[in-house]
């Protein structure tokens, strides 16, 4: 992964205690999903999966978070000999693996939304693990206003909120503020601009010193029993529970906090 390209529309920025972030960088282009944007922010997340990284800050630059698929890429495809049908059927599976790695992601990642996400933008910042957004900031499904159902956003939009909410934010394609969409549970919360920065760091900060180990394990666990029956869920978690009780970092977690101390975990 190259991250000084001049021409990357993805950066990375290096902060402490092995948080990093993954800056959309093309707000001329309201840093959109364009092929190039998707394949370099799978790289990003792809690189982030092993090595030193704990917590992974997903942000942007400019005042528009993303504005979803790239239009004009759209729109050229359809002078191809089969109407753009095998470019659609490539972006389309390019994107829906970048939300997917997202979600099964090793690390916690955690969406820093500062401007308007809209369409396949919604999409990216509610498959991350955790969205924080300032106040300013609005989100929408609205390709029913130019004939194109929100489908793939429609995944990630129907897994963080109710059916109700989903379906009228997909049928009337109308941007919600920040505030509707902490109330409607699509976000963890919404603040002042000045302080969307502090609030993220804080709470990857609190992240990053947990067991990477417990972590990962935890955070595949909800996503996989989120979707099974009640019965099937609690066979699955305890399964996973006594994974996660035989390994190092909980025994040295439980000694840790009988003795008083810090925990010194192995990852």
């Amino acid at each position: 992964m190259n991250t000084d390209s001049q021409s990357s529309l993805v950066k990375i920025t290096e902060l402490e205690n092995g948080i990093f972030k993954i800056i959309l960088s093309d707000p001329s282009h309201q840093n959109t999903l364009s092929e190039k944007m998707i394949d370099e922010l799978q790289s990003a997340f792809d690189h982030f999966n092993s090595g030193p990284s704990r917590v992974i800050i997903l942000s942007s630059t400019g005042k528009v978070f993303s504005a979803g698929h790239d239009l004009k890429e759209l729109k050229a495809a359809r002078s191809h000999p089969d109407k753009g049908k095998e470019y659609f059927q490539s972006i389309l599976k390019k994107c829906s693996r970048l939300m997917q790695t997202i979600v099964n992601h090793s690390k916690p990642v955690i969406a820093q939304v500062d401007g308007v996400a809209t369409a396949a933008g919604c999409q990216l910042a509610l498959s991350c693990d955790l969205v924080y957004a300032s106040s300013n900031s609005r989100f929408a499904t609205p390709g029913v206003n130019i004939g194109l159902f929100c489908s793939t956003p429609m995944v990630a939009l129907s897994r963080n909120t109710t059916s109700k909410h989903s379906m009228e934010m997909l049928l009337t394609g109308e941007l919600i503020s920040a505030d509707d969409a902490e109330k409607k549970g699509l976000i963890n919360k919404s603040v002042n601009e000045e302080e969307l920065e502090n609030l993220i760091l804080e709470k990857a900060t609190k992240i990053s010193s947990k067991s990477g180990t417990t972590l990962k394990i935890g955070k595949k666990a909800f996503y996989q029993q989120i979707e099974m029956p009640l019965a099937e869920a609690y066979e699955y978690a305890s399964k996973v529970m006594l994974e996660n009780m035989l390994d190092q970092d909980a025994k040295e977690g439980i000694e840790a906090f009988l003795e008083k101390r810090s925990p010194n975990w192995k990852e």
